[in-house]
């Protein structure tokens, strides 16, 4: 498997916390608990949503820095601390018997075969975008099609841009693009667009075509246009679309984390509540894995905000550890 980065060895015995996924939310989880002393093991397969974009916005401090360089930053952090990082795809995590005083183990298998064993998880595993089945859509992912305005809007500004609609969302994706260009086409694509909507974007001067599309043209591997099906072919430079936005659960299975189906083909999601949590003693989720239009930056600060979490419910855990271990009516000297 190729990553992109050196890979650390996995160590032999039990950490505090695994990390899997080593994006923004995974390496600032990391990086609360390492600076915190606990031992920790981030595994990453070296795969980020975020891979084809040129730079990463809306980060304040880091605006325009390409993925690569803020991820090869962030491991550099990590380990500074003692973290480990490692290539590896996992194949299975789950509980495994707990410690003596009932604080929760699980053991992760990465691909190799290789295991680990941690007292605390925290799930990053980001999440995977689904493109409309449109031919010729794919191959421009990232550049010429774009999915979100507050990400790539200022990079595609005053260009044409389509709007291809996959449901009632795209009516407001639509809006938010028209503030980045004066020239904004609406593709219907079957879904229903009603009079007062039509109305609003009328106003506004978006054109709406309910023709349906046929496939993406491209010109010198740019988007050149967009083909109906009656063979007239509508000229635009950028393609804007919301996909169907799905948090990656390979391997997770075993943990029996519960997954929420979100409204109008938006994508499902990790169920979590206050900083990660979820209904699964001893295992945190933050990042797109739960909340599936979280931007770098927000990823980032919900990944930090988990490794507190972690830290915290640990230092606890030590306590009626040393509390159990500890003779009953010894003092402090």
């Amino acid at each position: 498997m190729t990553t992109g980065f050196e890979s650390d060895e996995l160590p032999g015995t039990p950490v505090d916390a695994a990390v899997i996924g080593g994006g923004a939310a995974g390496l600032n989880g990391a990086l609360m608990l390492v600076r915190s002393r606990r031992s920790v093991v981030v595994i990453d397969s070296g795969a980020p949503r975020n891979a084809p974009a040129e730079g990463v916005h809306g980060l304040l401090g880091a605006e325009g820095t390409p993925p690569a360089e803020l991820l090869r930053t962030g491991r550099e952090e990590v380990r500074s601390y003692g973290g480990r990082i490692v290539a590896g795809e996992v194949t299975s995590a789950g509980p495994a018997a707990p410690s003596p005083e009932g604080d929760p183990r699980f053991t992760v298998t990465l691909a190799d075969g290789s295991t680990l064993q941690a007292r605390r998880l925290l799930v990053a595993t980001g999440l995977r975008d689904q493109l409309p089945d449109v031919p010729g859509l794919a191959r421009h992912w990232g550049h010429g099609v774009v999915h979100c305005p507050y990400c790539h809007g200022w990079e595609v500004r005053d260009e044409p841009i389509g709007v291809l609609a996959v449901g009632p969302a795209s009516v407001h994706h639509a809006l938010l693009f028209r503030q980045l260009t004066a020239d904004l086409v609406y593709f219907t694509r079957g879904t229903d667009l009603d009079d007062d909507t039509r109305a609003r974007f009328a106003a506004r001067g978006i054109r709406v075509v309910d023709t349906p599309v046929v496939e993406i043209e491209s010109t010198e591997d740019a988007v050149s246009g967009v083909r109906l099906s009656d063979g007239q072919i509508v000229p635009r430079r950028v393609i804007a679309v919301a996909t169907t936005m799905l948090a990656r659960t390979d391997g997770l299975a075993a943990l029996g984390l519960p997954l929420e189906d979100l409204p109008h083909g938006m994508g499902r999601r990790f169920v979590t509540g206050p900083a990660g949590t979820t209904s699964v003693p001893g295992v945190w989720v933050a990042g797109n894995a739960t909340d599936l239009t979280a931007q770098v930056g927000a990823a980032a600060a919900a990944g930090a905000l988990a490794g507190a979490h972690i830290n915290a419910d640990l230092a606890t855990a030590d306590t009626d550890a040393a509390l159990v271990a500890s003779p009953r009516g010894d003092t402090a000297a």
